[in-house]
């Protein structure tokens, strides 16, 4: 299993003249770590206007800053968003991170979640799969050698050479952010990989695999000519110290980081600026039974729990897991420390059966290994507690 970091740069309020630099900054030094503990991956997303939850709207920069310090993390988008980027500059803007960062770049994408973001940008929510679904059409071509052009209902594109080129060929990785079982099936069927940003048990992952893969495998219908990628990865709470209890007290970002989430997931119409002080409602919230839950979930605690929460997602054959530390108001000492212990830890244990779970992989793939066939329709399994990339907790 691999194991991957995850960046959304919250901001709680209240704010100084530095803020935003200290967190930018702090966030580098945190990926750079990683990068000499042999982590795998570092993600980051993308959003707009969504205060103290997300101050991550450019991540192509963020990233190619990553990719100047860095020298075997994989740097990745989770996600960019097609509904509120050109599909020409989307194209533009990896192929020069690839080229800068020596060819390290997995490009995930997805549709974003709320009319806060989407509106600005003149797209309608109840248009955003479609418009997703035409910019894959759109930039996939855009990677080759020779010019392109594309005529659609969203996007109207001459003829022109898109430049620079990438140096993974064809292009880089291509991933699709998941919330529920549904999409989950769709990142199968398009042959792309999925990332899991609904918070799922080790229970849930079992279903959310053969979901996957049965899709790969049997009913594989690619929206371009794009090569595919299959690959299941997971978002979970972390954080990583001597004892549950020490964890348990420092992990309070992670119980903040699912409040703001909700917050802005649940909203039936746009969050104005200033509206609401995020961390102050937190405060209540978190004293309420659903924010107590809240807490325990997660990948939360001494390195012997989080072996054995591991083995179970281990035992679903999930690719990756992405552990979510920068959140709420930890900080940036406990984040390096959480991340060095784990390194040192747990880490080695998944990473040395890592090609075990290639073979079987391969045996999937290959039709040698048939996966079960799930149905999930009465089990719960595909009742998201929020919308669109929101949580259900992650394996007690």
């Amino acid at each position: 299993m691999k194991f991957g970091i995850f960046y959304e740069h919250q901001l709680p309020r209240p704010w100084h003249e530095h803020s935003e630099y200290e967190l930018l900054q702090n966030s580098l030094r945190e990926i750079e770590l990683a990068d000499r503990l042999c982590y795998d991956y570092a993600w980051e997303v993308e959003h707009h206007f969504l205060e103290e939850y997300s101050h991550s709207s450019a991540p192509e920069v963020f990233l190619a800053a990553a990719s100047q310090r860095t020298e075997r993390i994989r740097l990745a988008h989770g996600i960019i968003q097609l509904t509120t980027n050109h599909p020409a500059r989307v194209a533009e803007r990896v192929s020069t991170l690839d080229l800068l960062s020596h060819g390290s770049v997995e490009l995930g994408i997805g549709e974003g979640s709320s009319i806060t973001e989407l509106h600005p940008f003149g797209r309608r929510f109840r248009d955003k799969r479609a418009v997703w679904e035409e910019a894959v059409r759109a930039f996939i071509p855009m990677f080759r050698d020779e010019p392109c052009e594309f005529h659609g209902e969203y996007f109207d594109f001459p003829l022109r050479n898109v430049l620079p080129k990438p140096l993974q060929k064809p292009h880089p990785p291509l991933w699709v952010a998941c919330s529920q079982l549904e999409t989950i099936e769709m990142a199968g069927r398009r042959g792309m990989g999925a990332l899991g940003f609904q918070f799922v048990s080790a229970d849930m992952a079992h279903a959310w695999v053969h979901t996957y893969y049965n899709a790969f495998v049997k009913r594989q219908e690619k929206l371009a000519d794009y090569q595919t990628n299959p690959n299941i990865a997971l978002v979970s709470g972390f954080m990583c110290c001597e004892t549950d209890e020490e964890a348990l007290r420092k992990a309070d970002g992670w119980t903040f980081f699912q409040f703001a989430l909700r917050f802005y997931a649940s909203r039936g119409a746009p969050v104005a600026p200033g509206e609401v002080n995020l961390w102050e409602e937190y405060q209540s919230w978190k004293e309420t039974p659903q924010g107590k839950k809240a807490r325990t979930g997660g990948l939360v605690g001494s390195p012997e729990t989080l072996r054995r929460k591991l083995r179970k997602f281990e035992a679903s054959n999930i690719d990756q897991v992405i552990l979510l530390n920068q959140a709420g108001k930890n900080s940036h000492e406990d984040i390096c420390a959480s991340l060095e212990l784990f390194a040192r830890e747990v880490m080695p244990e998944f990473h040395e059966r890592e090609t075990e779970h290639q073979k079987w992989k391969r045996a999937v793939l290959s039709g040698e290994l048939a996966l079960e066939e799930i149905d999930t329709s009465t089990q719960g399994f595909n009742r998201p507690s929020l919308r669109s990339g929101s949580a259900r907790a992650a394996p007690r």
